[in-house]
Protein backbone atom coordinates (compact mmCIF):
# COMPACT_ATOMS: atom_id res chain seq x y z
CA UNK A 1 0.00 0.00 0.00
CA UNK A 2 3.08 2.40 0.56
CA UNK A 3 4.34 1.57 -2.76
CA UNK A 4 1.05 1.97 -4.44
CA UNK A 5 0.60 5.43 -2.36
CA UNK A 6 4.40 6.59 -3.22
CA UNK A 7 3.71 5.52 -7.09
CA UNK A 8 0.32 7.98 -7.08
CA UNK A 9 2.31 10.65 -5.57
CA UNK A 10 4.81 10.48 -8.34
CA UNK A 11 2.66 10.43 -10.55
CA UNK A 12 1.02 13.24 -8.90
CA UNK A 13 4.49 15.14 -9.34
CA UNK A 14 4.72 14.72 -12.63
CA UNK A 15 1.57 15.78 -13.80
CA UNK A 16 2.39 18.90 -11.51
CA UNK A 17 5.96 19.06 -12.94
CA UNK A 18 4.45 19.09 -16.82
CA UNK A 19 1.85 21.46 -16.04
CA UNK A 20 4.36 23.67 -15.00
CA UNK A 21 6.47 23.51 -17.55
CA UNK A 22 3.62 23.71 -20.44
CA UNK A 23 2.74 26.88 -18.56
CA UNK A 24 6.37 28.62 -18.48
CA UNK A 25 6.41 27.51 -22.10
CA UNK A 26 3.45 29.76 -23.10
CA UNK A 27 4.75 32.02 -20.83
CA UNK A 28 7.11 33.57 -22.79
CA UNK A 29 7.68 37.53 -22.24
CA UNK A 30 6.84 39.78 -24.80
CA UNK A 31 9.91 41.76 -24.14
CA UNK A 32 12.32 38.61 -24.59
CA UNK A 33 10.43 38.54 -27.74
CA UNK A 34 10.72 41.96 -28.95
CA UNK A 35 14.31 41.96 -28.67
CA UNK A 36 15.25 38.61 -30.31
CA UNK A 37 13.09 40.22 -32.97
CA UNK A 38 15.14 43.87 -33.18
CA UNK A 39 18.11 41.87 -33.05
CA UNK A 40 17.28 39.96 -35.81
CA UNK A 41 16.27 43.30 -38.48
CA UNK A 42 18.45 45.78 -37.43
CA UNK A 43 21.32 45.44 -39.18
CA UNK A 44 24.44 47.29 -41.42
CA UNK A 45 21.21 48.20 -43.69
CA UNK A 46 20.49 51.30 -42.28
CA UNK A 47 23.71 52.61 -42.22
CA UNK A 48 24.55 51.35 -46.19
CA UNK A 49 20.93 51.69 -47.59
CA UNK A 50 20.21 55.59 -47.05
CA UNK A 51 22.19 57.29 -49.86
CA UNK A 52 20.52 54.79 -52.14
CA UNK A 53 16.98 55.26 -51.01
CA UNK A 54 17.62 59.59 -51.29
CA UNK A 55 19.17 59.29 -54.24
CA UNK A 56 16.75 57.28 -56.18
CA UNK A 57 13.39 59.15 -54.51
CA UNK A 58 15.23 62.61 -55.21
CA UNK A 59 14.00 64.66 -51.92
CA UNK A 60 14.05 64.37 -48.43
CA UNK A 61 10.54 64.24 -47.01
CA UNK A 62 10.28 61.33 -49.86
CA UNK A 63 13.49 59.66 -48.26
CA UNK A 64 11.47 59.56 -45.29
CA UNK A 65 8.14 58.50 -46.48
CA UNK A 66 10.22 55.34 -48.54
CA UNK A 67 11.39 54.19 -44.87
CA UNK A 68 8.15 54.47 -43.56
CA UNK A 69 6.36 52.60 -46.34
CA UNK A 70 9.10 49.88 -46.15
CA UNK A 71 9.07 49.21 -42.22
CA UNK A 72 5.23 48.67 -42.87
CA UNK A 73 5.60 46.30 -46.17
CA UNK A 74 8.64 44.62 -44.25
CA UNK A 75 5.53 44.42 -41.20
CA UNK A 76 3.38 42.26 -43.52
CA UNK A 77 5.99 40.24 -44.67
CA UNK A 78 6.97 39.29 -40.98
CA UNK A 79 3.25 38.93 -40.03
CA UNK A 80 3.14 36.45 -43.14
CA UNK A 81 7.01 34.91 -41.84
CA UNK A 82 5.14 33.98 -38.42
CA UNK A 83 3.02 31.78 -40.14
CA UNK A 84 5.11 29.96 -41.93
CA UNK A 85 7.38 29.39 -39.34
CA UNK A 86 5.03 28.13 -36.84
CA UNK A 87 3.25 26.38 -39.47
CA UNK A 88 6.36 24.27 -41.32
CA UNK A 89 8.49 23.86 -37.74
CA UNK A 90 11.52 21.94 -39.57
CA UNK A 91 14.57 24.00 -40.48
CA UNK A 92 15.50 25.10 -43.33
CA UNK A 93 13.96 28.43 -43.78
CA UNK A 94 13.39 29.46 -47.07
CA UNK A 95 13.89 26.39 -48.46
CA UNK A 96 11.29 24.16 -45.94
CA UNK A 97 8.65 26.84 -46.97
CA UNK A 98 8.74 26.51 -50.49
CA UNK A 99 9.67 22.34 -50.94
CA UNK A 100 6.11 22.17 -48.29
CA UNK A 101 4.23 24.69 -50.71
CA UNK A 102 5.23 24.88 -53.83
CA UNK A 103 7.61 21.79 -54.81
CA UNK A 104 11.01 20.80 -55.08
CA UNK A 105 12.15 22.59 -58.28
CA UNK A 106 11.52 26.34 -56.20
CA UNK A 107 13.49 25.16 -53.71
CA UNK A 108 16.12 23.83 -55.40
CA UNK A 109 16.54 27.09 -56.94
CA UNK A 110 16.46 28.85 -53.32
CA UNK A 111 19.37 26.86 -52.64
CA UNK A 112 21.15 27.11 -56.09
CA UNK A 113 20.42 31.12 -55.98
CA UNK A 114 21.60 31.41 -52.18
CA UNK A 115 24.61 29.42 -52.47
CA UNK A 116 26.17 31.06 -55.88
CA UNK A 117 24.40 34.27 -56.10
CA UNK A 118 22.55 35.69 -53.01
CA UNK A 119 24.95 34.75 -49.73
CA UNK A 120 27.85 35.56 -51.85
CA UNK A 121 26.87 38.84 -53.13
CA UNK A 122 25.30 39.95 -49.80
CA UNK A 123 28.11 38.93 -47.46
CA UNK A 124 30.45 41.08 -50.12
CA UNK A 125 27.86 44.13 -49.65
CA UNK A 126 28.12 44.43 -46.09
CA UNK A 127 31.86 43.14 -46.14
CA UNK A 128 32.63 46.05 -48.51
CA UNK A 129 30.25 48.66 -45.62
CA UNK A 130 33.03 47.35 -43.00
CA UNK A 131 35.83 47.97 -44.99
CA UNK A 132 34.67 51.59 -45.96
CA UNK A 133 34.35 52.40 -42.31
CA UNK A 134 37.78 50.65 -40.92
CA UNK A 135 39.86 53.00 -43.29
CA UNK A 136 37.58 56.20 -44.25
CA UNK A 137 37.84 58.03 -41.12
CA UNK A 138 41.65 57.72 -41.68
CA UNK A 139 41.35 59.82 -45.34
CA UNK A 140 39.21 62.33 -44.81
CA UNK A 141 38.19 64.18 -45.74
CA UNK A 142 39.60 62.68 -49.12
CA UNK A 143 38.32 59.40 -50.56
CA UNK A 144 39.49 56.38 -49.34
CA UNK A 145 41.68 54.17 -51.91
CA UNK A 146 39.45 51.12 -53.22
CA UNK A 147 41.57 48.80 -53.49
CA UNK A 148 42.96 49.20 -49.40
CA UNK A 149 38.68 48.95 -48.72
CA UNK A 150 38.71 45.69 -50.55
CA UNK A 151 41.62 44.81 -48.95
CA UNK A 152 40.46 45.50 -45.02
CA UNK A 153 36.99 43.84 -46.09
CA UNK A 154 38.72 40.64 -47.36
CA UNK A 155 40.37 40.48 -44.12
CA UNK A 156 36.51 40.82 -41.95
CA UNK A 157 35.44 38.24 -44.47
CA UNK A 158 38.52 35.69 -43.43
CA UNK A 159 38.46 36.07 -40.06
CA UNK A 160 34.39 35.37 -39.67
CA UNK A 161 34.97 32.28 -41.55
CA UNK A 162 37.51 31.04 -39.87
CA UNK A 163 35.52 31.78 -36.66
CA UNK A 164 32.52 29.96 -38.08
CA UNK A 165 34.99 27.18 -39.31
CA UNK A 166 36.60 27.06 -35.45
CA UNK A 167 33.64 26.72 -32.97
CA UNK A 168 30.06 27.81 -33.31
CA UNK A 169 29.94 28.75 -29.95
CA UNK A 170 32.77 31.41 -30.48
CA UNK A 171 30.68 32.51 -33.62
CA UNK A 172 27.61 33.13 -31.51
CA UNK A 173 29.14 34.95 -28.72
CA UNK A 174 30.27 36.87 -31.24
CA UNK A 175 27.05 37.78 -32.18
CA UNK A 176 25.40 38.27 -29.55
CA UNK A 177 27.66 41.04 -28.44
CA UNK A 178 27.44 43.35 -31.83
CA UNK A 179 23.93 42.83 -31.72
CA UNK A 180 24.11 45.48 -28.73
CA UNK A 181 27.04 46.94 -30.25
CA UNK A 182 24.67 48.20 -32.90
CA UNK A 183 21.89 49.33 -30.56
CA UNK A 184 24.14 51.46 -28.99
CA UNK A 185 25.57 52.87 -32.45
CA UNK A 186 22.03 53.83 -33.86
CA UNK A 187 21.21 55.66 -29.98
CA UNK A 188 24.15 57.35 -30.37
CA UNK A 189 23.14 58.93 -34.08
CA UNK A 190 19.68 59.66 -32.97
CA UNK A 191 20.18 61.68 -30.03
CA UNK A 192 22.36 64.60 -31.20
CA UNK A 193 20.47 64.82 -34.56
CA UNK A 194 16.83 65.02 -32.59
CA UNK A 195 18.59 67.68 -30.36
CA UNK A 196 19.63 70.18 -32.97
CA UNK A 197 16.06 69.52 -34.33
CA UNK A 198 14.39 70.56 -31.44
CA UNK A 199 16.87 73.69 -31.34
CA UNK A 200 15.55 74.54 -34.65
CA UNK A 201 18.39 72.91 -37.30
CA UNK A 202 15.61 72.64 -40.15
CA UNK A 203 16.59 74.36 -42.95
CA UNK A 204 17.25 70.68 -44.58
CA UNK A 205 12.98 69.91 -44.24
CA UNK A 206 12.45 73.06 -45.69
CA UNK A 207 11.88 72.41 -49.84
CA UNK A 208 8.41 69.53 -48.75
CA UNK A 209 7.70 66.50 -51.02
CA UNK A 210 9.04 67.07 -54.61
CA UNK A 211 7.01 64.61 -56.65
CA UNK A 212 8.67 65.73 -59.45
CA UNK A 213 11.49 64.29 -58.85
CA UNK A 214 10.56 60.98 -58.43
CA UNK A 215 9.96 58.84 -61.56
CA UNK A 216 8.74 55.40 -62.40
CA UNK A 217 12.14 53.84 -62.85
CA UNK A 218 14.05 55.12 -59.76
CA UNK A 219 11.02 54.19 -57.50
CA UNK A 220 11.56 50.21 -57.10
CA UNK A 221 15.31 51.10 -56.64
CA UNK A 222 14.95 53.24 -53.57
CA UNK A 223 12.34 51.05 -52.24
CA UNK A 224 14.95 48.13 -52.31
CA UNK A 225 17.57 49.88 -51.04
CA UNK A 226 14.90 51.06 -48.32
CA UNK A 227 14.05 47.14 -47.78
CA UNK A 228 17.44 46.01 -47.90
CA UNK A 229 17.86 47.60 -44.17
CA UNK A 230 14.64 45.71 -43.12
CA UNK A 231 15.91 42.31 -44.59
CA UNK A 232 16.16 40.22 -41.68
CA UNK A 233 12.22 40.11 -41.61
CA UNK A 234 12.35 36.91 -43.89
CA UNK A 235 14.61 35.05 -40.59
CA UNK A 236 12.10 36.24 -38.09
CA UNK A 237 10.82 32.72 -37.16
CA UNK A 238 13.89 32.15 -35.47
CA UNK A 239 12.72 34.16 -32.70
CA UNK A 240 9.07 33.96 -32.62
CA UNK A 241 8.74 30.35 -33.42
CA UNK A 242 8.13 29.21 -29.85
CA UNK A 243 5.38 31.85 -28.99
CA UNK A 244 1.89 31.47 -29.48
CA UNK A 245 -0.32 34.19 -28.54
CA UNK A 246 2.35 36.82 -28.30
CA UNK A 247 2.92 36.24 -31.81
CA UNK A 248 1.38 39.27 -32.99
CA UNK A 249 2.04 41.71 -30.20
CA UNK A 250 5.61 41.01 -30.59
CA UNK A 251 6.19 41.04 -34.28
CA UNK A 252 4.27 44.54 -34.72
CA UNK A 253 5.73 46.16 -31.38
CA UNK A 254 9.21 44.94 -32.70
CA UNK A 255 8.80 46.25 -36.27
CA UNK A 256 7.64 49.39 -35.40
CA UNK A 257 9.89 50.05 -32.94
CA UNK A 258 12.45 49.39 -35.82
CA UNK A 259 10.80 51.66 -38.42
CA UNK A 260 10.84 54.63 -35.62
CA UNK A 261 13.88 54.34 -35.04
CA UNK A 262 15.28 53.72 -38.91
CA UNK A 263 13.16 57.27 -39.71
CA UNK A 264 14.43 58.65 -36.61
CA UNK A 265 18.31 57.78 -37.66
CA UNK A 266 17.77 59.23 -41.35
CA UNK A 267 15.99 62.27 -39.56
CA UNK A 268 19.33 62.72 -37.77
CA UNK A 269 21.34 62.67 -40.40
CA UNK A 270 19.29 65.04 -42.79
CA UNK A 271 19.14 67.37 -39.98
CA UNK A 272 22.80 67.45 -39.69
CA UNK A 273 23.78 67.17 -43.37
CA UNK A 274 22.87 68.74 -46.09
CA UNK A 275 21.42 66.51 -49.55
CA UNK A 276 24.88 66.93 -51.15
CA UNK A 277 26.39 66.42 -48.75
CA UNK A 278 24.78 62.98 -48.07
CA UNK A 279 24.95 61.83 -51.52
CA UNK A 280 28.76 62.94 -51.87
CA UNK A 281 29.37 60.48 -48.63
CA UNK A 282 30.41 56.95 -49.13
CA UNK A 283 30.34 56.27 -44.87
CA UNK A 284 27.45 58.13 -43.91
CA UNK A 285 28.14 57.97 -40.32
CA UNK A 286 31.84 58.87 -40.65
CA UNK A 287 30.42 62.48 -42.46
CA UNK A 288 27.57 62.73 -39.61
CA UNK A 289 30.35 62.37 -36.39
CA UNK A 290 32.32 64.61 -38.17
CA UNK A 291 29.58 67.59 -38.23
CA UNK A 292 27.63 66.39 -34.82
CA UNK A 293 30.16 64.59 -32.78
CA UNK A 294 33.00 66.34 -32.85
CA UNK A 295 34.68 64.63 -29.54
CA UNK A 296 33.23 61.14 -30.36
CA UNK A 297 33.87 61.34 -34.32
CA UNK A 298 36.75 58.81 -34.22
CA UNK A 299 33.79 56.14 -32.36
CA UNK A 300 31.04 56.13 -34.61
CA UNK A 301 32.78 54.62 -37.25
CA UNK A 302 34.23 51.68 -34.84
CA UNK A 303 30.79 51.18 -34.01
CA UNK A 304 28.83 50.97 -37.36
CA UNK A 305 31.77 48.70 -38.61
CA UNK A 306 31.77 46.66 -35.62
CA UNK A 307 27.55 46.75 -36.61
CA UNK A 308 28.49 45.82 -40.40
CA UNK A 309 31.02 42.74 -39.13
CA UNK A 310 27.66 41.50 -36.91
CA UNK A 311 25.05 41.68 -39.77
CA UNK A 312 28.06 39.66 -41.88
CA UNK A 313 28.80 37.16 -39.06
CA UNK A 314 24.69 36.13 -39.29
CA UNK A 315 24.92 35.67 -42.83
CA UNK A 316 27.57 33.57 -42.53
CA UNK A 317 26.00 31.17 -39.88
CA UNK A 318 22.89 30.48 -41.29
CA UNK A 319 23.56 30.01 -44.71
CA UNK A 320 25.26 26.86 -44.65
CA UNK A 321 22.78 25.22 -42.12
CA UNK A 322 20.45 25.76 -45.01
CA UNK A 323 22.15 24.44 -47.73
CA UNK A 324 23.08 21.76 -44.74
CA UNK A 325 19.19 21.09 -44.70
CA UNK A 326 18.82 20.85 -48.67
CA UNK A 327 21.52 18.30 -48.67
CA UNK A 328 19.74 16.36 -46.02
CA UNK A 329 16.49 16.05 -48.37
CA UNK A 330 18.47 15.12 -51.16
CA UNK A 331 18.63 18.33 -53.15
CA UNK A 332 22.16 19.35 -52.74
CA UNK A 333 25.50 17.70 -53.30
CA UNK A 334 25.63 15.19 -50.18
CA UNK A 335 28.98 16.90 -48.75
CA UNK A 336 26.97 20.00 -48.02
CA UNK A 337 24.94 17.46 -45.29
CA UNK A 338 28.02 17.04 -43.41
CA UNK A 339 30.33 18.73 -40.44
CA UNK A 340 33.63 18.58 -39.20
CA UNK A 341 34.32 15.58 -36.92
CA UNK A 342 35.80 17.44 -33.66
CA UNK A 343 34.60 21.16 -34.65
CA UNK A 344 31.17 20.57 -35.35
CA UNK A 345 30.71 23.15 -37.68
CA UNK A 346 29.98 23.15 -41.60
CA UNK A 347 33.22 22.93 -42.52
CA UNK A 348 32.65 22.25 -46.84
CA UNK A 349 29.89 24.87 -47.26
CA UNK A 350 31.56 27.55 -45.40
CA UNK A 351 34.90 26.62 -47.02
CA UNK A 352 33.26 26.87 -50.86
CA UNK A 353 31.46 29.95 -50.12
CA UNK A 354 34.33 31.72 -48.91
CA UNK A 355 36.22 31.64 -52.86
CA UNK A 356 32.57 33.32 -54.29
CA UNK A 357 32.59 36.28 -50.94
CA UNK A 358 36.10 37.05 -52.54
CA UNK A 359 35.53 36.85 -55.90
CA UNK A 360 32.34 38.76 -55.65
CA UNK A 361 33.86 41.46 -53.23
CA UNK A 362 36.37 42.27 -55.83
CA UNK A 363 34.45 42.62 -58.89
CA UNK A 364 31.83 44.78 -57.37
CA UNK A 365 30.60 47.88 -55.20
CA UNK A 366 27.60 48.59 -53.19
CA UNK A 367 25.16 50.50 -55.30
CA UNK A 368 25.53 46.88 -57.82
CA UNK A 369 25.72 44.36 -55.38
CA UNK A 370 22.26 46.01 -53.96
CA UNK A 371 20.22 45.92 -56.88
CA UNK A 372 21.89 42.29 -58.07
CA UNK A 373 21.08 40.78 -54.47
CA UNK A 374 17.42 42.35 -54.59
CA UNK A 375 15.78 40.35 -56.98
CA UNK A 376 16.42 36.93 -55.96
CA UNK A 377 15.91 37.84 -52.37
CA UNK A 378 12.17 39.77 -52.78
CA UNK A 379 11.40 36.86 -55.78
CA UNK A 380 11.63 34.01 -53.58
CA UNK A 381 10.30 36.20 -50.52
CA UNK A 382 7.10 36.55 -52.83
CA UNK A 383 6.66 32.73 -53.67
CA UNK A 384 6.78 31.91 -50.09
CA UNK A 385 4.09 33.94 -49.54
CA UNK A 386 2.25 32.85 -52.84
CA UNK A 387 2.95 29.14 -51.48
CA UNK A 388 1.58 30.21 -47.85
CA UNK A 389 -1.87 31.40 -49.66
CA UNK A 390 -1.74 28.56 -52.07
CA UNK A 391 -1.41 25.87 -49.22
CA UNK A 392 -4.40 27.40 -47.10
CA UNK A 393 -6.73 27.16 -50.30
CA UNK A 394 -5.46 23.20 -50.64
CA UNK A 395 -4.94 22.31 -47.15
CA UNK A 396 -8.04 24.16 -44.77
CA UNK A 397 -7.08 22.25 -42.05
CA UNK A 398 -3.30 22.10 -41.32
CA UNK A 399 -2.90 23.12 -38.50
CA UNK A 400 -1.20 26.66 -37.96
CA UNK A 401 -0.74 27.88 -34.11
CA UNK A 402 -0.72 31.46 -35.71
CA UNK A 403 -2.83 32.97 -38.74
CA UNK A 404 -2.20 36.24 -40.65
CA UNK A 405 -5.06 38.06 -41.65
CA UNK A 406 -5.78 37.57 -45.65
CA UNK A 407 -5.59 40.91 -46.58
CA UNK A 408 -2.19 41.46 -45.06
CA UNK A 409 -1.00 38.17 -46.70
CA UNK A 410 -2.52 39.17 -50.33
CA UNK A 411 -1.10 42.43 -50.23
CA UNK A 412 2.48 41.92 -49.21
CA UNK A 413 2.87 38.88 -51.75
CA UNK A 414 1.14 41.33 -54.76
CA UNK A 415 3.18 44.28 -53.63
CA UNK A 416 6.28 42.09 -53.50
CA UNK A 417 5.64 40.89 -57.15
CA UNK A 418 5.00 44.32 -57.79
CA UNK A 419 8.28 45.75 -57.00
CA UNK A 420 9.90 43.06 -58.61
CA UNK A 421 8.80 43.27 -61.62
CA UNK A 422 8.96 46.90 -61.76
CA UNK A 423 12.70 46.52 -61.27
CA UNK A 424 13.17 44.87 -64.72
CA UNK A 425 12.27 47.76 -66.10
CA UNK A 426 14.01 50.41 -63.82
CA UNK A 427 17.29 48.18 -64.05
CA UNK A 428 17.26 45.72 -66.38
CA UNK A 429 20.81 44.80 -66.60
CA UNK A 430 21.75 43.90 -62.55
CA UNK A 431 18.31 42.73 -62.30
CA UNK A 432 18.37 40.57 -65.82
CA UNK A 433 21.69 39.27 -64.36
CA UNK A 434 20.10 38.02 -60.96
CA UNK A 435 16.88 36.82 -62.84
CA UNK A 436 19.11 34.93 -65.10
CA UNK A 437 21.28 32.98 -62.61
CA UNK A 438 18.18 32.29 -61.06
CA UNK A 439 16.97 30.63 -63.75
CA UNK A 440 20.08 28.99 -64.62
CA UNK A 441 19.33 26.51 -61.93
CA UNK A 442 16.63 24.75 -63.45
CA UNK A 443 18.35 22.69 -66.23
CA UNK A 444 20.86 21.58 -63.08
CA UNK A 445 17.82 20.44 -61.25
CA UNK A 446 16.62 18.10 -64.05
CA UNK A 447 20.25 17.23 -64.57
CA UNK A 448 21.23 16.39 -60.81
CA UNK A 449 17.76 15.85 -58.84
CA UNK A 450 15.79 13.81 -61.24
CA UNK A 451 18.97 12.47 -62.69
CA UNK A 452 17.42 12.57 -66.39
CA UNK A 453 20.12 12.96 -68.59
CA UNK A 454 23.22 12.74 -65.93
CA UNK A 455 25.44 9.74 -66.44
CA UNK A 456 26.13 6.50 -64.05
CA UNK A 457 29.51 8.00 -63.39
CA UNK A 458 28.67 11.74 -63.04
CA UNK A 459 25.24 10.54 -60.52
CA UNK A 460 27.97 8.90 -57.82
CA UNK A 461 29.78 11.55 -57.75
CA UNK A 462 27.03 14.18 -56.82
CA UNK A 463 25.56 11.30 -54.47
CA UNK A 464 28.74 10.84 -52.45
CA UNK A 465 31.63 13.02 -52.12
CA UNK A 466 35.40 11.43 -51.64
CA UNK A 467 36.80 14.59 -49.88
CA UNK A 468 34.71 13.96 -46.59
CA UNK A 469 38.11 12.77 -45.45
CA UNK A 470 40.18 15.63 -46.16
CA UNK A 471 38.15 18.02 -44.33
CA UNK A 472 37.61 15.47 -41.79
CA UNK A 473 33.33 15.56 -41.73
CA UNK A 474 30.93 13.29 -40.85
CA UNK A 475 27.82 12.80 -42.15
CA UNK A 476 25.20 14.29 -39.59
CA UNK A 477 21.73 12.54 -38.65
CA UNK A 478 18.97 14.76 -39.57
CA UNK A 479 17.59 14.96 -35.97
CA UNK A 480 20.95 16.50 -34.54
CA UNK A 481 20.31 19.73 -36.57
CA UNK A 482 16.60 20.19 -36.07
Amino acid sequence: QRKMTACVNLDDNKKKTDEELVHLRREIGLLPAVSFIIGTVVGSGIFIAPKGVLMNSGSVELSLLVWGLCGVLSLFGALCYAELGTTFTKSGGHFTYLLETLGPLPAFLRLWVEFFFTRPASSSLVSLAFGRYVVEPFFAPCAAPTMLIKLVSILGVTFLVAVNCWSVRMASHIQVSLTFIKMFALVLIIIPGIIALVKGKTENFQNGFEFESLTLDRLPLAIYNGLYAYSGCSYITLSVSCLNRNIPLAIISSMVTVTVLYVLVNVAYYTMLAPTELLLSDAVAVTFATCALQGLDSVIPVLVALSCLGTLNGGIFVSPRILFVGAREGYWPQIFSTIHIRRHTPLPALLLMYPLMVIMLISGDISQLISLTSFSHWFFIALATLGMLIHRYRFPLHPRPFKVPLVVAVTFTAVSFFIVGLSLYSDPWNTGCSCVVTLSGAPVYYLTVYHFCLPPTWRRIFSKSHTCKAFEVLVHLSCKMD
